[in-house]
């Protein structure tokens, strides 16, 4: 194949904005899968991408195309998996900004057109959804000029549902977007941008061939960590693995490498010929995002703890954001400290565990990470409550900060203005896009953007409002730590670290969730939030009772006391020897505050 006749391509857009349903239609129209064989959102194979109707990883497919072979590259919306962006966008050298008729510009296209002009990438600004009455091809066209400076008749228009104006778009990949610029000659340099565990091929990595060529059988090496193989098979994506004897350099395809050790084929790290390994220099790869949110995974069943080892082996090297370190807790055992990019990455992780490993799991209170001075003039890194130093310890105590770009209607702005205040959101500038829209620009912690902003945006703006956020650097922190107390005892697990204002609130709202997801015992359970040695709040689930005077008919009203004095006796000695079981859903129930 000469080098000239391949494109390298990938979409970009906001989530729902119909990145997948565009690549099903650019699928059937080049035949590269049968009719028989299509189904909606072909490239979202996982089967929590179905249900939740969102991309979560990046998916190549090889397309042929009146002489041309187009490499595609699926990319997810959602802001927690902009690190899968960002990847994609190292192997190709152009992009489809896709944006919705209905919706126009959200945060995430703007923040997708940024990452995408820093790679110098050739882009072709497309509006999809033209069909439904609701789209504002006008509008959004004058959107779309403001945030590119193009011209207006630069400006695609498709509806990725029905097919309309799909082939011309296929046109303008092949007739707009630059070839693949490399050397076929030179030594061979490939460069990983993601990689998958097959029980039969080993560690299988997916490659952008920048130089050279490699087939079957040749020795390999990963530079990055100076490992030696042989390579098991070579091919591309149909979207499934097709063998070839080879691929070669502007290709993107598959190596698979029969390594059994996960951690030698690391994302971003490059391949080449053992034979060349010696004047071979490494490729730039993938600045690792910094992990927003921290959480604790143990198995519920301590003797799961080997199967969960190896789980998360495999899926980090599945999702290269992910990081973690084995840990013991007094109250849960082994398991995992994790950093994860936000909320709902912490839910897909969590979900893809239970369901690809069977591994039920007990999750800790997420947190952020505070940087904290001692009085002794030691620095340290606080991540979860039990690592919390003594306040009398502490000489200064800084958060991370961020900067979040609200995008709305006009109307939603009142809404919005309460809630960011609510958050700690200081506003730092605005600007209107069209007549009707406004780009809000604010500064507030990280602590309060992780958790559950992005939702109740979405609530107080009906679905409306888009986010997307970056980080600042560190600012003081005035936080306490927060213990929860079951019958006395603290709940290691849900202890959490919060603003010192809130406190009180939060502590109440966690006991109140706390009585209702923790069944009712024997004996009244006592539940209580604490700041140190004070309590804040306090709640309490009230025992089951018995009817011990039942069996009992006429006679004294002393048989009767007798018998509710010893069932009184039998409560109070439970109650101090009695353990309570936490369900896991209390665990999960309070995750979101």
């Amino acid at each position: 194949m000469e080098i000239p006749k391949i494109r390298n391509f990938c979409i970009i857009a906001h989530i729902d904005h119909g990145k997948s349903t565009l690549a099903d239609r650019m699928l059937e129209l080049t035949h590269t899968v049968e009719m028989r064989n299509m189904q909606a959102q072909l490239l979202d194979s996982m089967e929590l991408e179905r249900e939740k109707g969102i991309t979560i990883k990046l998916q190549p497919v090889r397309m042929e195309y009146k002489g041309y072979i187009l490499n595609l590259i699926d990319t997810p919306g959602h802001v927690d998996f902009q690190y899968e962006v960002s990847r994609s966008l190292k192997a190709v050298e152009g992009a489809i900004l896709l944006v919705d008729a209905t919706q126009g510009v959200q945060a995430q296209t703007v923040s997708n057109v940024y990452f995408a002009l820093e790679q110098n990438l050739e882009i072709i600004p497309v509006i999809n959804k033209i069909d439904l009455p609701a789209a504002d091809v006008e509008g959004v066209s004058k959107e779309i000029i403001d945030l590119l400076g193009v011209k207006k008749e630069d400006i695609m228009h498709i509806s990725a549902k029905t097919g309309q104006g799909v082939p011309e778009l296929l046109d303008a990949v092949c007739r707009k977007l630059p070839a693949a610029v490399t050397d076929a000659s030179g030594s061979l340099r490939a460069l990983i941008f993601d990689s998958v565990y097959d029980d039969y091929k080993g560690v299988v990595a997916y490659v952008r061939v920048m130089e050279g060529t490699i087939g079957h059988g040749e020795g390999i090496t990963f530079l990055g960590t100076d490992v030696d193989d042989k390579v098991v098979e070579v091919g591309v994506f149909k979207p499934q693995f097709t063998a070839r004897k080879n691929i070669g350099a502007g290709e993107i395809g598959y190596i698979a490498t029969g390594l059994k050790n996960i951690r030698d084929a690391r994302v971003g790290d490059t391949i080449t010929k053992t034979t060349q390994k010696q004047n071979v220099e490494q490729l730039p790869g993938y600045a690792i995002p910094q992990p927003k949110v921290f959480a604790g995974l143990y198995p519920v069943d301590a003797s799961d703890f080997p199967v969960l080892r190896e789980a998360m082996s495999k899926l980090q090297l599945n999702d290269a954001s992910l990081t973690s370190h084995m840990e013991r807790s007094h109250a849960l055992g082994q398991g995992f400290r994790c950093g994860f990019l936000g909320m709902l990455h912490l839910e897909i992780v969590q979900e893809r565990l239970k369901r690809e490993f069977d591994i039920p799991l007990v999750i800790t209170t997420p947190s952020v990470l505070y940087k904290v001075k001692l009085t002794s003039g030691k620095d340290m890194s606080v991540h979860t409550a039990d690592a919390f130093p003594d306040p009398s310890h502490v000489q200064e105590m800084q958060e991370q900060w961020s900067t979040a770009d609200i995008l709305l209607p006009a109307k939603y702005m009142g809404a919005v203005f309460e809630l960011m205040q609510q958050h700690e959101g200081v506003l730092k500038s605005q600007e209107y896009l069209g007549t009707d829209r406004i780009l809000l620009h604010y500064e507030l912690p990280l602590r309060e953007l992780v958790v559950d902003l992005y939702d109740h945006l979405k609530s107080v703006t009906s679905g409306y409002g888009s986010l997307s956020y970056d980080m600042i650097g560190w600012r003081p922190a005035d936080v306490v730590k927060l213990s929860v107390l079951i019958n006395h005892e603290v709940a290691e697990a849900l202890c959490s670290i919060v603003p010192r204002h809130k406190a009180e609130a939060i502590g109440r709202k966690t006991v109140e969730k706390l009585k209702e997801v923790i069944p009712r015992q024997l004996f009244a359970v006592p539940l209580q939030a604490a700041i140190g040695g004070k309590v804040v709040a306090r709640e309490s689930i009230s025992a089951m009772r018995k009817d011990v005077t039942a069996k009992l008919y006429g006679g004294d009203v002393t048989r009767k006391r007798k018998l509710l004095d010893k069932q009184k006796k039998g409560k109070k000695r439970m109650a101090t020897t009695g353990s309570i079981e936490i369900p896991p859903e209390a665990y999960i129930t309070l995750l979101k505050r």
